[in-house]
């Protein structure tokens, strides 16, 4: 079967339209995607390490914060009504005793019984209202997948699970970095406001053109890194804590919801 075509404006694409690309076999970052819609992260793990889970998002709400939870079983919920969350990702990450073993579209082979999903705010959702605050997104732009990385941040561990904060990474003209920081605290449940402006050194970061996920962005002149809690932690934290099964999106391969931007939107 052929892979649907890219649509000229993605953006105007709503979420169960796009979903339905996804499962037709199309794999894209979704970045600039169904305007006015939430994206979310995923993690995907056995029941008996599901509290494990929640206790973890729960004290690092920062690069955790949970929109959704789907029971042990279930495939679909009120996030993505009518839909399937084996197959309406872009892609997936599936991980044995820590280690990546596959990256399908479609993890139906993978599924179980005992699976739980938690469904986790991005950064994503709020990129439309910085983009109607009139600053520009650079992997938007460039036609990329945003850059990730790992930090020397470490998180309060939880049963099983530990690991290293990871943050996404926008460059900011200087002048906007003020209206960056207020309209992104607008959206905590998506992550909010950043939890880093200027030298990447102070995360650890050592060099900005070789992210740990996602593409490399050029830095303009008189823009500054900004760096969000990114939703792949939890996915992090797996491959540092080595559980026996966990599955999780691909990086900036999103699971677009019903849920409206505005819904998370504090006023």
């Amino acid at each position: 079967m052929t892979a649907p075509a890219l649509p000229r404006d993605p953006g105007a694409v709503g979420p169960v339209a796009a979903r339905a690309a996804f499962r037709s076999g199309l794999a894209v970052p979704t970045a600039g995607w169904s305007r006015g819609y939430a994206q979310a992260n995923l993690i995907i793990v056995p029941k008996d390490l599901a509290f494990d889970m929640l206790l973890f998002a729960q004290r690092n709400p920062k690069p955790c914060p949970i929109l959704g939870v789907l029971d042990a079983g279930e495939t679909t919920g009120p996030l993505l009504a009518g839909g399937d969350i084996r197959t309406d990702v872009p892609r997936y990450i599936v991980y044995v005793d820590g280690e990546k073993v596959a990256e399908p579209t479609d993890i139906t082979g993978y599924w179980r019984d005992d699976l739980v999903t938690f469904i986790v705010g991005c950064s994503f959702t709020f990129e439309s209202a910085l983009q109607a605050g009139g600053i520009s997104i650079a992997h938007i732009d460039q036609g990329v997948n945003v850059p990730m990385y790992r930090t020397n941040r470490r998180y309060t561990s939880a049963g099983s699970l530990d690991g290293r904060m990871v943050v996404s990474m926008r460059p900011i003209p200087a002048a906007q970095v003020a209206d960056a920081v207020r309209i992104t605290s607008r959206y905590p449940a998506v992550h909010g406001a950043p939890v880093h402006v200027g030298d990447p050194r102070e995360l650890g970061i050592a060099d900005l053109g070789k992210p740990d996920f996602g593409d490399a962005v050029r830095i303009p002149d008189g823009h500054l890194p900004v760096f969000w809690a990114c939703g792949v932690t939890p996915q992090a934290a797996v491959m540092e804590s080595r559980p026996a099964l966990a599955i999780g999106h691909a990086p900036g391969h999103m699971l677009i919801t019903d849920a409206r931007d505005t819904d998370y939107l504090v006023p």
